[in-house]
Formats: C-alpha cells, sequence, structure tokens
C-alpha cells in the first residue's frame, strides 16, 4: 500500500532544494523527477508537490528477518513462512533452526548446537537434536526426504545450506 504526501514549501527553501539537487543529486530517474516538480514548484506552474513512498507499516527486507530461499525466519514475532505460508514451529524447534541459518554454511557438531539452544552441557547417549531437525524438516522442507535448507554432513553434524 502507498501513501501520498502533499507538500507546499516556501520560495527561499525551494530554491536552496533546486542549487543542492543541481550539485548533489544523482543521475536516477526519481532524482531527475523529483528536480523537475521542484523546477515546477518556483515557476509556479503547479501549488504543491505530490511525493508517493512506501507505507511505513511494510515491512522492508531488512526488517523480515532472515530470508534463504523461499523461507523467511523472522526472530521478533518467532514466525516463519515458506512460500508466504506459516509454519508452526515449538520454541526450540525455532531456536534450532534460527541458529542455524544465522550462521549459514557453517557446519555444527550436535553437541555445539544442542549447548547454543539450550546453553547447557550435552549428554552424548541423547539422541535429541536428530529428533528435533527430522521434526524441522518435516515442517519446512518441501521435501523432507532430500532437504534443501537443513543438511547433514555425515559424520559431522549440521549445517544450513548457504547457497539459497
Amino acid at each position: 500500500m502507498r501513501k501520498i504526501n502533499f507538500i507546499s514549501l516556501d520560495l527561499p527553501f525551494l530554491c536552496w532544494l533546486r542549487d543542492h539537487l543541481r550539485q548533489q543529486a544523482p543521475a536516477t530517474p526519481p532524482a531527475m523527477e523529483f528536480h523537475r516538480a521542484v523546477e515546477e514548484l518556483i515557476s509556479g506552474q503547479t501549488a504543491s508537490l505530490l511525493l508517493e513512498r512506501q507505507d511505513s507499516d511494510a515491512p522492508s527486507p531488512s526488517d523480515a528477518g532472515l530470508v534463504c530461499g523461499d523461507l523467511v525466519i523472522d526472530p521478533k514475532s518467532r514466525q516463519v513462512l515458506r512460500g508466504g505460508e506459516e509454519i508452526q514451529l515449538t520454541p526450540k524447534e525455532f531456536d534450532i533452526l534460527f541458529f542455524l541459518a544465522e550462521n549459514r554454511g557453517t557446519v555444527f557438531t550436535k553437541e555445539q548446537i544442542y549447548q547454543a539452544v539450550w546453553n547447557e552441557a550435552y549428554y552424548t547417549t541423547d539422541s535429541n537434536i536428530m529428533a528435533f531437525i527430522r521434526k524441522l524438516r518435516k515442517k519446512v522442507e518441501p521435501d523432507p526426504d532430500a532437504p534443501r535448507y537443513i543438511l547433514t554432513i555425515w559424520g559431522i553434524g549440521y549445517k544450513f545450506n548457504d547457497t539459497l
């Protein structure tokens, strides 16, 4: 959604703005259009300047969290979307997914993942991480048997795909 703002400025400011734009404005179509509009204001061809901008409530790419292919992981809302559809995760599933995605390409052992998410020592007889990874893949992967996001590095651990 776009918001439209009308502004009306005094002549001395408009002249300063015109001069500033002549000296420092980049040669992009929006900058040239803005410069033309300021010239029209000064010459009296128009009484106000129409500015269009994105609605401030719309998320920008930097506000969207981690974007990995068609997967979006938002740490603020703890929400995960794949192809625009929300995926329901448990808190620990989210923490594991976010930890791996935030460190894309880095291979982690089960022990490292456990320590990062649970903040406590790992017990070697515990297959907890393998079970969480299996559940995560069922939820986030389009094809859990051929994972695209959470990759197994045989004999070492897991990593989040850094080529997406």
